[in-house]
């Protein structure tokens, strides 16, 4: 009966995310606040949620390769250098397509990506049929979180849905973010679950 009941809920909160919803999802790390990535108004309101500046792009989780591909204006050469890491904590900065919102893409049309492998984000990734918005659920100046009782209520109350049952997110710095620039170098942008001495045993990192 539990099992059925969890059923029902992910695939409500699914159902809700594909038509445009937000909701709160637990990753590898932390509880994350997301949406469609293609959704602008849905992005809106997730930065309306945070109180996050609207001109600060969100990053992106995908379930797998193919979810990356659906999302990128390029692919970079070094990516099978990334795959080593994923599905994990290591997100990469990719440039995506000019047709996703401004809220998921900087300046110069890259947005953080990776491939969690925490089985609720990455099945709601696929249930979504796309990339997810994966910004931790958290009011901006305030701690993240991966324990479901420190979720802010009011975050809470303003998404359409909130996984919150397990597996739980398992804690610890979010992910480490990098720039790839080319020939196995990379420069870290964000030190976070994986220390730099693991990436250096695969990058070199400047």
């Amino acid at each position: 009966m539990k099992s059925d009941k969890r059923n029902d809920e992910f695939m409500a909160a699914a159902d809700a995310v594909r038509r445009g919803g937000v909701a709160v999802y637990p990753t590898e790390t932390l509880y994350a606040l997301g949406c469609r990535a293609d959704a602008a108004d849905a992005c809106a309101r997730v930065a309306a949620l945070k109180g996050r500046p609207e001109n600060k792009p969100f990053p992106l989780i995908v379930a797998d390769m193919d979810g990356l591909r659906s999302i990128a204006a390029e692919l970079p050469s070094d990516l099978p250098l990334v795959e080593r890491f994923w599905p994990g904590p290591l997100s990469v900065l990719i440039r995506t397509r000019e047709d996703l919102p401004a809220f998921v893409r900087d300046a110069r049309g890259y947005t953080s990506v990776r491939i969690s492998p925490h089985p609720t984000a990455r099945e709601l990734c696929r249930l979504v049929g796309q990339a997810l918005v994966a910004t931790s659920a958290n009011k901006s100046g305030r701690a993240a979180t991966s324990d479901p009782a420190q979720l802010d209520p009011d975050l809470l109350a303003g998404a359409d849905a909130a996984l919150l049952s397990p597996p739980l997110p398992g804690g610890g710095a979010p992910s480490t973010l990098i720039r790839l620039l080319g020939g196995g170098r990379v420069s870290v942008l964000r030190v976070g679950a994986i220390p730099l001495e693991e990436l250096a045993r695969t990058f070199t990192v400047v």
